[in-house]
């Protein structure tokens, strides 16, 4: 991603934590960026585009959290714990994520359809922002997929894959209830492993 668009992005982000989206101006952003009101519209086209290009931007970030909490462990139980923990922290600390996993856009947030929006951009960056938006319901399944792939390796039976991707969505839902309704002290990790306890629920 180019450092302009890059630049671009954090201070709409920045901004955002500071008022509500309706107040953001393309005018301020471009100036906290240290660019011309030019070139954020030749990146984004509109600001209808910079909200686009922004949860697609913090989708990705949330999703490669999720890969890098997968691959940060060797026991199964372990690597469906962090992601769950990756989850409900992502959710507590960025709001475009607990919106993005819980489908609940408040009025401070910028609210883009999750339909791809017709896209006239040269940007291939754009074209993608521009393209559908996950919903929760995508999420999970992204999520779950990940997982599964990660856990599965070769040579498993599909029966055994199958349940492993309803154990893998299984967690990945305890996890968004706890978004929700936050446990307390270190009660998603617990809320997990209490579900994983028997053996025949992971690999």
């Amino acid at each position: 991603m180019p450092a302009a668009r890059e630049a671009l992005l954090d201070a709409a982000y920045t901004a955002l934590a500071r008022r509500a989206w309706s107040a953001v101006r393309m005018v301020d952003v471009a100036a906290a960026a240290g660019v011309s009101r030019q070139t954020l519209y030749n990146e984004f086209g509109s600001k209808d585009g910079l909200a686009r290009a922004l949860v697609r931007r913090e989708a990705d970030g949330y999703l490669a959290g999720v890969d890098r909490a997968l691959a940060g462990h060797v026991d199964p139980r372990d690597r469906l714990t962090a992601t769950a923990e990756w989850t409900t922290a992502s959710a507590r600390e960025n709001a475009l994520v607990r919106a993005m996993l819980t489908g609940c856009w408040g009025a401070r947030l910028p609210a883009p359809g999750l339909a791809a929006a017709a896209s006239g951009s040269t940007m291939p960056a754009q074209r993608r922002a521009d393209g559908p938006l996950p919903s929760p319901t995508d999420l999970v399944a992204l999520v779950r997929d990940r997982a599964v792939a990660v856990l599965a390796g070769p040579g498993v039976p599909g029966a055994e894959t199958a349940d492993l991707a309803r154990s893998c969505e299984l967690v990945v839902r305890l996890a968004l209830s706890c978004v929700a309704a936050p446990p307390d002290g270190n009660g998603v990790a617990d809320l997990v492993r209490g579900a994983l306890h028997r053996p025949s629920v992971v690999p």
